[in-house]
């Protein structure tokens, strides 16, 4: 018996695309590290994970695979990652990087998907860039608490996925001019931000279902470019109105005869 019989509806060859397929993985902590986990027990054969940081105790209570005795160790989150997928595919090629994902980009633009949990506005929008460069479709995770009342709360978020020629970020207004220089303006000054590990377990499962989707179409009802928006007061993920709004749109932002510029340079863009 195999152990990934019990998704044969995949395909009948779905084993061996999988495990053919190689996922980038930038961003490691709360999002990352579940995607991360979920690739691996999906059969997944190729990991680049891309994280700088090493673990600390606040991770803790949202980074799948860290223990106490990782905080103890000073341990990076990549080796934790690599750890915690060759638990599950002890056979699977880890290229484990410890470093910004922007001195990555030889191991990086050979993936089939990227996936990103990253914190900033920019790095998405660079990570986009990248991504159309080089034709990969690029699925985003992000969360976050807002205090609407006293004492009262807001968990959301979204995954989105921008594909070559679908819209992009910029088509449905999640990057924008005015919100880059906002952040930019208060870079340094929003300290810690809020997180938890069971939104970022529903917004990772979301983008590896639909990372699995575009390895192994076992359904006809996709397409290109996907945006859902998580509300975790309502314990909804629903579709965002984007999709619909924005239909056939031609992205006028990553034109077809601008891809593939041999003079594409995302240190530039830091």
């Amino acid at each position: 018996m195999n152990r990934l019989d019990r998704q044969s509806f995949l395909g009948s060859n779905s084993n061996q695309v999988l495990a053919a397929a190689t996922v980038g993985l930038v961003g490691l902590g709360g999002g990352g590290s579940h995607i991360a986990q979920q690739c691996a027990h999906v059969g997944i054969g190729g990991f680049v994970p891309v994280d700088s940081d090493q673990i600390d105790y606040t991770n803790t209570n949202r980074v799948v695979g860290a223990t106490l005795a990782d905080v103890e160790a000073s341990r990076f989150k990549v080796e934790i990652t690599e750890r915690l997928i060759r638990g599950v595919e002890p056979n699977a090629t880890v290229k484990a990087i410890k470093s910004d994902w922007r001195l990555a980009l030889s191991e990086l633009k050979d993936c089939d998907v990227l996936l990103g949990a990253v914190d900033s506005f920019k790095e998405r929008d660079q990570l986009e860039r990248f991504a159309r460069r080089f034709l990969i479709p690029y699925i985003d995770i992000g969360m976050d608490v807002l205090e609407i009342a006293d004492q009262e709360f807001l968990i959301g978020g979204q995954v989105i996925l921008s594909s070559p020629g679908g819209p992009c970020f910029r088509c449905c207004n999640f990057i924008t001019d005015d919100r880059l220089a906002r952040e930019a303006e208060q870079y340094g000054a929003a300290g810690g931000r809020p997180q938890v590990v069971w939104p970022n377990g529903v917004l990772a499962s979301t983008a590896v279902g639909i990372a699995i989707e575009l390895l192994t179409p076992w359904h006809t009802n996709r397409s290109g470019f996907a945006y859902l928006e998580y509300d975790g007061n309502r314990r909804t993920v629903s579709v965002s109105y984007w999709v619909a709004a924005l239909g056939a749109h031609k992205c006028p932002h990553y034109p077809p005869d601008e891809t593939g510029d041999p003079g594409f340079d995302v240190q530039r863009l830091s």
